[in-house]
């Protein structure tokens, strides 16, 4: 078979829908200031789907070092790798000031958090290590694991019970082979909002001697006293080994960290192709990050802000009745009962007759009859905002309970609106 042929006919489970969805479920374009409220196909909307935590993205002081930084370097500098001609001592300060952050002795930057976690696990491991991981864990880090040669072993989501049983299983065939045991969880589940059971997980590090890895993507900025993430919200920064963070959230930039001791850092900063063999970081976006971590530590009330309108709105949903999960972040999943077709549907409705734009969650990352409405607050949205939204929730609930949304397929958008 031609390789062509079989790509264009196995688009995989999203790309079915692309015909009927694009531009508008999919590759949707968003327009005007990053903010609460945005521009969709010309119409204002309220936005409830960017990651932009702390309202950074067009923070004053945020858009003024970023000009500023691309005025005087550009966006070429530096060019090449950092091993080879792209290191600054703005890099360098970066690291120090997140390792700092994250009471660590060393940190290292990367250019995207994706690629990031995906050679960081590639690094850290050979055929004889064996991880242990949880179920509902990013893609990246599923990525990084298909690198792996050696064995490993998935517990159920945040099941204390079976992480123990897969760590037996894990110790054995570490044992077997000479390796070591690397567990792997996210301090912040993305999709559900809960968080991975640090505190619970190290109870066992001394008995199986395994080392843990967190990727905090959406912990760091969001969680903890101080904004430092899940470890610190947890009261474990010093027993977590290896802490991964991402500049696209809470940062609302590009890039991320990986900081643990300075052996290990020093290790990866020569093992993981992602970043050997790609180029440094801009000096904008370098700069732009040290003037972000400054105001996440100096500016509590952004994140005070933050969980004001976080309460507001899982409070406000929860007392009307809606299944908002376990979420014990700023991540808010609303769940629905429907197949895809009245997902479509919903969303639809809320885009064009309540300017309410949020993403929509179907099968496979859900079950089978299940809508996850995923909804961000942000420090950027108001009191209004959140009782706008449950009001319009209230009313979409009730058409979908009433059966207006049944359909046979996914509507085509593009021609109806």
């Amino acid at each position: 078979m031609d390789i062509f042929e079989k790509v264009v006919n196995n688009l995989g489970p999203l790309g079915q829908f692309a015909d009927a969805g694009y531009g508008y479920y999919y590759f949707p374009k968003l327009e005007g200031e990053i903010s609460n409220r945005m521009y969709f196909r010309g119409k204002p909307v309220l936005v409830w789907s960017l990651n932009n935590y702390l309202g950074l993205a067009n923070h004053p002081e945020v858009r003024k070092a970023d000009a500023d930084a691309a005025e005087k370097f550009g966006m070429a500098a530096p060019m090449g790798a950092r091993m080879m001609s792209g290191q600054t001592k703005y890099h360098e300060q970066l690291e120090q000031e997140l390792a700092a952050f994250e009471k660590k002795e060393s940190a290292f930057l990367l250019n995207y958090g994706y690629m990031g976690m995906v050679s960081i696990i590639d690094s850290l491991l050979d055929r004889h290590d064996v991880v242990v991981y949880d179920s509902e864990s990013h893609a990246c880090i599923l990525d990084g694991l298909r690198l792996h040669l050696g064995k490993r072993f998935v517990y159920p989501h945040n099941n204390m019970e079976r992480f123990e049983s897969q760590l037996m299983h894990a110790q054995k065939a570490a044992n077997q082979s000479g390796g070591g045991i690397l567990v792997i969880t996210e301090g912040v589940f993305g999709m559900p909002g809960d968080l991975g059971n640090l505190k619970g997980m190290l109870q066992f590090k001394e008995k199986y001697g395994f080392r843990l890895l967190v990727d905090d993507a959406h912990g760091f900025g969001t969680m903890g006293n101080a904004g430092a993430g899940t470890s610190q919200e947890q009261d474990v920064m010093d027993e977590v080994d290896i802490y991964f963070g991402t500049f696209a959230k809470a940062m609302a930039g590009i890039g991320g960290f990986v900081a643990s001791e300075k052996r290990i850092i020093k290790s990866l900063a020569f093992k993981m192709r992602s970043q050997i063999f790609a180029k440094s970081l801009p000096m904008p976006m370098v700069i732009g990050a040290l003037k972000r971590l400054d105001l996440i530590r100096t500016h509590p009330e952004l994140r005070d802000k933050l969980w004001i309108i976080v309460h507001a709105l899982q409070k406000g949903l929860r007392d009307k009745g809606f299944d908002i999960g376990k979420t014990q972040s700023p991540v808010t999943p609303v769940f629905l009962k429907g197949g895809v077709g009245e997902a479509t549907q919903v969303v639809a409705d809320l885009r064009e007759n309540y300017g309410i734009f949020c993403s929509v969650v179907i099968y496979p990352v859900v079950p089978k009859g299940v809508i996850m409405l995923r909804l961000i607050p942000t420090a950027s949205h108001t009191l209004e905002d959140v009782k706008v939204t449950i009001d319009a929730f209230s009313e979409i609930r009730t058409k979908l309970s009433e059966g207006k949304y049944s359909t046979g397929g996914i509507p085509d958008v593009a021609d109806k609106y």
